[in-house]
């Protein structure tokens, strides 16, 4: 049994990231003002901790974009799985070689390509989704605040996100 309506817990939960550096701030700035030695320099970490929680936890709340969507996505052990109602696969993370954005799809989709298999395609408000900010962002050279905003934008027309270096030639560049 909740004591909390399912529409207030679920605000509470997009927002959680941000609850908690904003309590983590406003320990550190306490300690800052009102005390002196240790917990004085304490409070200094705590507000640079904060601070960092702050911006990852903005990331993430952008990221999110609902749910309720078709299918489930699950990571494990570095292989990205979604299962939905009508297509599903499997793509290990460490031989992906292109992430784009499909907007042409509704919901937009996420699109995984890896060699030697059909690209996956998952929406990007399907259940677990969240779980692939985290993903996305551990592949070299992903510009996190890019996909972030192709991600807002929306438009008539698929965007990639993210390629491995060496697959295309040096004069054609992708930014």
């Amino acid at each position: 049994m909740s004591f909390i309506r399912p529409e207030a817990q679920a605000a509470i939960w997009r927002w959680r990231e941000i609850i908690v550096a904003a309590v983590v701030l406003l320990m550190g700035l306490r300690w800052v003002l009102g005390a002196f030695g240790l917990l004085f320099w304490g409070g200094w970490v705590l507000l640079i901790l904060g601070t960092a929680l702050a911006v990852v936890g903005v990331q993430r709340m952008r990221f999110r974009l609902g749910v309720g969507g078709p299918g489930v996505v699950q990571v494990d052990e570095g292989q990205i799985a979604y299962f939905g109602p009508l297509t599903g696969g499997a793509v290990a993370v460490s031989e992906l070689t292109q992430l784009a954005l499909d907007h042409t799809a509704k919901p937009p989709h996420w699109v995984l390509n890896q060699p030697g298999q059909d690209p996956l395609h998952i929406p990007v408000n399907a259940e677990g989704t969240e779980i692939l900010f985290d993903v996305f962002a551990s592949l070299p050279g992903l510009r996190t605040e890019r996909m972030l905003s192709e991600l807002r934008r929306g438009g008539p027309h698929s965007v990639v996100i993210w390629e491995k270096d060496n697959l295309r030639p040096p004069s054609q560049r992708l930014h």
